[in-house]
Formats: structure tokens, C-alpha cells, sequence
């Protein structure tokens, strides 16, 4: 009993480690993405047990909620990924839609369970973004004929993730002198009208560059997606179209991460580091629209690789300075 109660609980991460063949750095990246969040609202002073424990659990809350998502998203687009990504675990018939459905029952369990504990606020969160994220996948990309629908509402799931990580933390540690939102049941929500700012320019960043780096997949995709009717920004206006709008929006994630920058507790010396992985990105998009149009399904996927990497990049760099600024502080 015992042994079937540990391999059910275990099997799941081993078909995980062999999924997508995600890389190791991946893998890493999303633990210092969901850490670096809260403690970039925390700033850099002392932590307490309750702020630790809500780094903690802010991690494992996303990063189960990440992998839950990602699965469904599988399930919901087995149809697309026939077409576009045939080695995928369902189109490659490794895994039934089934079986992977009771996988994504597993990690969406452990999101739900890992967000209550650390307040209901983030619990509520993640139900509005489970919510969000089972009507978008399943029903309503492929029937909203709004043009590019799709690709203009799947970043939402990663600003669920920047708002969690920010509210964690203004349940936790009240600010004073602040405003305050009260609610029943609730904890009390306190921050201050800078703390807000920046985190408005946290969720445009996060808007803006991981949007940037889908453009490029949804071109990859583009067969899949028309025969699909999910609207994207290269079936709706056009490949050469879509890669020109990545392109700025890779730019202005850019303007806003310079601006979180000069705007936070990071430092400048890891500003430059993003600037050079933004500048890097960059070159990469606009290549992209020198390729013949022919040929852009082929390269989108490079190109959508190349952003996503800059994403997870730019809050690797904020993890890593905080981290070193918090080392100094404690010495």
C-alpha cells in the first residue's frame, strides 16, 4: 500500500522530467521567477519566519499552478499540436488525454492546497485564474473570432503570477502609513502608492515581453491555429504583421524593464546584464522580419525560444540581485 501510494505520488514528476525535455536552466528559472516576485515587494531588510514561509509556498503555489496549466493547455490543444508539435506527449500518443488529465488534477490540487496556505487572497487568485485559464484554453480562443484574441489574453496567467507574489507579501507585511483594502473573511491588503507603481510596471513588463515571445510561436503554429479558428496575431493580420508588433513589443518590455530598474531596490549594476539579453533579443526578432515570409513558420519557434528565455532571464538577473544585496545587508 504504501509503495503504491509513494509511486503514485512520485510518477507524476518523472514523466515531468522527461515531458518536454525541459532544460535544466528552465526548470531552475521559474523556482528564482516565483522567488524573486515576493521579495521584490519585500525589499531588502530582515525576514522573519512568516515572510520565509511565504517565499516558500509562493514557489511551490506557481510553480505547481505553472505545470497544471501547461498541461491543460496540452489536453485543450491536442487538436493544434497534431499539426504544429507532433512529438508532444498526446499527438505522440505517450500519454492518454486521460491520464494527463488526472496529472493536471494532481498539480492543480497542489496549487490550491500550497495558495490557501499562504492567505486567501492568493487562494482566490489562483480559483479566478484556474477559472480564467480552463474557459480561455478550452472554449473561448477557438470560438471568439476577435482578432488576435488569444494571443492578447494568454499573458494574463503570467500577471496572476506577478499579482500573487506582490499580495503575498502586502497581506504579510503591512505597510504604514498606507492604503488599505478591507474585505470579510479576508486579510487586510497594505502597500503604498510607490509599492502599486512598481507593480504596475511589473505586470506591463511581464505583459509586454512574454506577448513579445508568443508572436513568433503563434507564427510557428499559424497552420494549426487557422484550421483551429484560434485568433492570433499571424492569422489575423498577417506573419510579416506579427513579427513587427513582437518586435516592438519586445522593445517596450524593454523601456519598462529599464524603468522597474531605476525604479526599485535593484541595483544598476544588473541592469546591465538585462540590457544585454534585451539588445541580444532584439537582434533576434529583427532578423525575423527579414525572413521570407515562407520561411517564417520554421524560424518563429527559434525566435518565440529565444524571447521566452529573455523572460525568464530578466527574473532570473532580479532574484540574483536581490539575493546579493540581501547577503551584504545580513553582513
Amino acid at each position: 500500500m504504501v509503495n503504491k501510494i509513494k509511486k503514485i505520488l512520485i510518477s507524476p514528476f518523472i514523466f515531468l522530467s522527461k515531458w518536454r525535455s525541459l532544460p535544466p536552466f528552465e526548470m531552475f528559472s521559474y523556482i528564482f521567477m516565483y522567488a524573486s516576485i515576493p521579495m521584490l515587494a519585500y525589499g531588502i531588510q530582515y525576514y522573519n519566519f512568516n515572510i520565509l514561509s511565504v517565499v516558500i509556498f509562493t514557489i511551490l503555489s506557481l510553480y505547481s499552478g505553472y505545470f497544471a496549466a501547461l498541461i491543460w493547455n496540452d489536453i485543450t490543444d491536442a487538436d493544434i499540436d497534431k499539426i504544429a508539435h507532433p512529438d508532444r506527449p498526446i499527438p505522440s500518443n505517450r500519454i492518454s488525454s486521460k491520464k494527463f488529465f488526472r496529472i493536471a488534477l494532481f498539480f492543480s490540487f497542489l496549487t490550491f492546497l500550497f495558495s490557501f496556505i499562504v492567505n486567501f487572497w492568493c487562494f482566490v487568485l489562483v480559483i479566478i485564474s484556474a477559472f480564467f485559464v480552463a474557459v480561455h484554453n478550452k472554449y473561448l480562443k477557438k470560438i471568439v473570432k476577435f482578432p488576435a484574441y488569444s494571443e492578447i489574453f494568454t499573458p494574463i496567467q503570467w500577471i496572476i503570477v506577478v499579482l500573487f507574489g506582490y499580495v503575498a507579501i502586502w497581506t504579510t507585511n503591512p505597510y504604514q502609513n498606507t492604503y488599505i483594502i478591507q474585505m470579510p473573511i479576508f486579510e487586510n491588503i497594505s502597500t503604498s502608492l510607490s509599492e502599486l507603481q512598481n507593480l504596475i510596471i511589473l505586470i506591463l513588463f511581464t505583459y509586454f515581453a512574454d506577448n513579445a515571445h508568443d508572436l513568433p510561436e503563434g507564427i510557428h503554429d499559424y497552420k494549426g491555429d487557422l484550421k483551429s479558428g484560434v485568433k492570433t496575431y499571424a492569422n489575423s493580420f498577417g506573419k510579416k504583421n506579427a513579427a513587427r508588433i513582437s518586435f516592438i513589443m519586445f522593445f517596450i518590455s524593454g523601456i519598462f524593464g529599464i524603468i522597474l530598474y531605476l525604479n526599485t531596490i535593484l541595483s544598476y549594476v544588473f541592469l546591465i546584464p538585462f540590457l544585454l539579453i534585451w539588445s541580444y533579443t532584439l537582434i533576434y526578432s529583427f532578423n525575423l522580419l527579414k525572413i521570407k515570409e515562407d520561411e517564417m513558420e520554421k524560424f518563429g519557434e527559434i525566435i518565440g525560444r529565444k524571447g521566452f528565455n529573455y523572460f525568464l532571464i530578466s527574473f532570473d538577473l532580479i532574484f540574483i540581485d536581490i539575493l546579493i544585496q540581501l547577503i551584504i545587508f545580513y553582513i
